[in-house]
């Protein structure tokens, strides 16, 4: 996991430099003024979170933003782009992925009145425990200003940047439509996933509160039924093509498959590696199942053979 921070965090910095270099389509000035008011956007929220985070001993607001924050970015975009018809497609397209996955965040407890205040995710906790941090407060607090609320907020606003590619005067064609219906697909694969763990976990926390004995599936402790059966973390590989398939909007627009704003896309899926390593390394301690479901099931994509 720190090596996988220490990488994202190196790539972050030299990724997106080289890539504004080598990129044969200079940015217009319009796309200047929206790169550099959406990064002011950006670090104000980023030092929001760190400051709640320490004033709250809370390290999930930026968990809390993650799916409002881009709708803002994108809207933003829209606005700057005198409402562009493919930036105006997008931004929807982005306002549908926030509103869901914000509901799903809610329905777990993550919001209160105070929005300060909610559910921590329980891997910051486990992270604190670990040797590099345990007794190490200013240690810890780097790290809450570095990566959780910094870096964090930084691949947010990342992987909306294809917006500002997008901005074209090249109308709306077929290949625009494609990429939205895309995006829509992968969406709905989110949803159920999000739903299958949903039903699966509030089954399993009914019946232990009700001195109910676990029995098949729930026994294990564990979903893997559904998608859940074809992958070990469907919601992670959708959400990870929710947003490689948003790149291509830019490449509608541009007609050229590789431009700089990939490089959001491209550390999220570098993210969700070491995030998935982490929440596995949890998982396999709890549960003695999990290393058999790790070898038949594959992580990201089905394992064919």
């Amino acid at each position: 996991m720190i090596r996988t921070i220490l990488l994202l965090i190196a790539t972050i910095i030299v990724l997106p430099v080289v890539a504004v270099y080598i990129d044969p389509h200079p940015l217009q000035s319009i796309q200047w003024h929206m790169l550099q008011n959406s990064f002011v956007i950006m670090l104000g929220t980023a030092l929001s979170c760190f400051t709640l985070a320490e004033l709250t001993k809370n390290c999930s607001q930026v968990d809390k933003i993650w799916s409002i924050i881009p709708i803002v970015y994108a809207w933003y975009f829209a606005y700057a782009s005198e409402f562009n018809p493919r930036l105006v497609v997008m931004a929807c397209c982005v306002t549908i992925w926030g509103i869901r996955l914000t509901y799903n965040f809610s329905r777990r407890g993550a919001y209160r009145l105070k929005f300060w205040e909610g559910e921590e995710d329980y891997r910051w906790e486990v992270l604190r425990q670990n040797q590099l941090f345990k007794g190490k407060p200013l240690r810890w607090t780097l790290f809450n200003f570095f990566f959780i609320s910094l870096y964090q907020n930084t691949l947010i606003w990342l992987f909306t940047l294809p917006m500002v590619m997008a901005y074209a005067e090249k109308p709306l064609g077929a290949f625009d439509y494609i990429v939205a219906g895309l995006f829509i697909v992968f969406v709905a694969i989110e949803t159920t996933a999000d739903q299958q763990q949903w039903n699966y976990q509030t089954e399993k926390h009914r019946k232990k509160a009700a001195g109910e004995k676990l029995e098949g599936e729930y026994a294990v402790g564990f979903v893997r039924t559904g998608l859940w059966g074809l992958v070990r973390h469907p919601n992670y590989a959708s959400e990870q093509a929710i947003w490689l398939t948003f790149y291509f909007f830019s490449v509608a627009a541009t007609s050229v498959w590789l431009n700089w704003s990939l490089a959001g896309a491209m550390l999220l899926m570098i993210l969700f590696k070491g995030s998935s390593d982490f929440s596995e390394e949890i998982s396999g301690s709890k549960y003695p199942l999990y290393k058999e479901y790790q070898q038949k099931v594959g992580r990201f994509l089905p394992k064919i053979f």
